[in-house]
């Protein structure tokens, strides 16, 4: 049910209004407020999903209205009612965050495609925030280590520039979930972010995942299509597994760092682009450039900010807390209760090695929600944990 508040100061207004609403919609909740000082104080009190407000209105205008509810609520879409003369300070509305505006008297058709255009968007922007939470969440560092406390202050100082940042580490570390707070706390953050993994494009294919081709440039090239680069245009491009891509690749990758172009396959022509490129390894990049399977000049273009990301071995007091962490998060996607651990189960899960790192903790957790016993003991780490 959305609630609806009309700020106006004339009474016959407000009637016509409450008419429509009601004849469009009865479950709309429809509250009135007779001036703009009544009308800030209801939107201090209670949570609408839109205001049709009025502009002229005595003691506080609907423009001071605007100005203040934005402060505080600006989700919610304020439809401005404009008297005759009044549309340049409806353009003004607008420019302060008004969704739209309606002269009075209003037209029927449009002030009801108004008002559901601007739910809609109310229900977008909400949607579009819980994702974004849901993404964040997904990708939440956890830890207290000094270890990853080390990582953490380094993401804080870097994510804000446009400087390239190489990430190693072992496998499973978490060299993704980096990528991933360096684009979140960054400039860029309202833009794409593109993740590749280099190592699971066959070669022939990576140079058209990356920059796209023309049709008929290569045998499965039916239509013309932008690569990675285009897509990340204005964002950030995450290269993972950076040493497994060609020699062929590396160079055109080397020359969209150096020009910020790139060139599609089977095209000539430059396209500029605007990229933040993050890349990632589990290699020794050193010993690929000995050995001659990676290029030294595109390790320098990526190599600006190095970040080491510890193995699990590095921070064993994160242990208990990432088993914990993960049962709580892979309960709540599987609809299933929550698994304690006992004390005993913490420190032998500390106990181990972990060659697969935070990946196989979490998949090593997964397993124990599913067939552990609660609590799950030490006995249960054993039987599920690796040997």
């Amino acid at each position: 049910m959305n609630s609806i508040l009309i700020i106006e100061d004339e009474e016959p207004i407000r009637r016509v209004l409450v008419k429509i609403l009601e004849q469009e919609n009865e479950s709309f909740q429809i509250h009135q407020a007779v001036d703009g000082k009544a009308g800030l104080e209801y939107l201090q009190k209670q949570t609408f999903d839109l205001v049709l407000c009025d502009i002229k209105m005595p003691k506080m205008d609907g423009m001071e209205v605007l100005e203040k509810a934005k402060e505080d609520f600006p989700n919610v879409p304020f439809i401005m009612l404009t008297g005759h003369g009044d549309v340049e300070l409806a353009v003004e509305a607008m420019k302060l965050g008004a969704y739209d505006f309606i002269p009075k008297p209003p037209d029927l058709n449009r002030l009801l495609t108004a008002i559901r255009h601007g739910l809609d968007h109310k229900n977008l922007v909400v949607e579009n925030k819980r994702l974004k939470k849901t993404i964040s969440r997904k990708y939440r560092m956890v830890g207290e280590s000094l270890a990853l406390k080390k990582v953490q202050k380094m993401i804080e100082k870097v994510a804000p520039t446009d400087a390239r940042v190489l990430i190693l580490g072992d496998n499973g570390t978490g060299k993704e979930l980096v990528a991933h707070q360096l684009h979140e706390k960054s400039q860029r953050y309202q833009a794409p972010f593109i993740e590749v993994n280099c190592a699971a494009i066959p070669p022939e294919l990576i140079e058209s995942e990356l920059f796209g081709h023309l049709k008929g440039s290569f045998t499965s090239a039916i239509k013309d299509r932008p690569g990675k680069f285009e897509a990340a245009n204005g964002g950030t491009l995450f290269l993972d597994e950076i040493a497994d891509m060609s020699l062929s690749a590396q160079a055109k990758v080397l020359r969209a760092l150096q020009e910020n172009k790139i060139q599609r396959v089977g095209s000539e022509k430059d396209i500029q682009v605007n990229v933040r490129v993050v890349a990632a390894t589990n290699k020794d990049l050193h010993k690929a450039i000995g050995e001659g399977t990676f290029r030294e000049d595109l390790y320098h273009r990526l190599a600006v900010i190095l970040i080491q990301v510890p193995s699990l071995r590095e921070r064993r007091e994160d242990i208990a807390l990432l088993a914990e962490h993960f049962m709580q998060e892979l309960a709540r996607d599987q609809g299933m209760e929550v698994k304690s651990f006992s004390e005993e189960a913490l420190q032998t899960l500390e106990a181990y090695d972990w060659t697969g790192n935070i990946r196989e903790l979490r998949n090593v957790v997964e397993r124990l929600l599913i067939l552990g016993d609660t609590p799950i003991s030490k006995e249960d780490i054993i039987q599920f944990a690796p040997k």
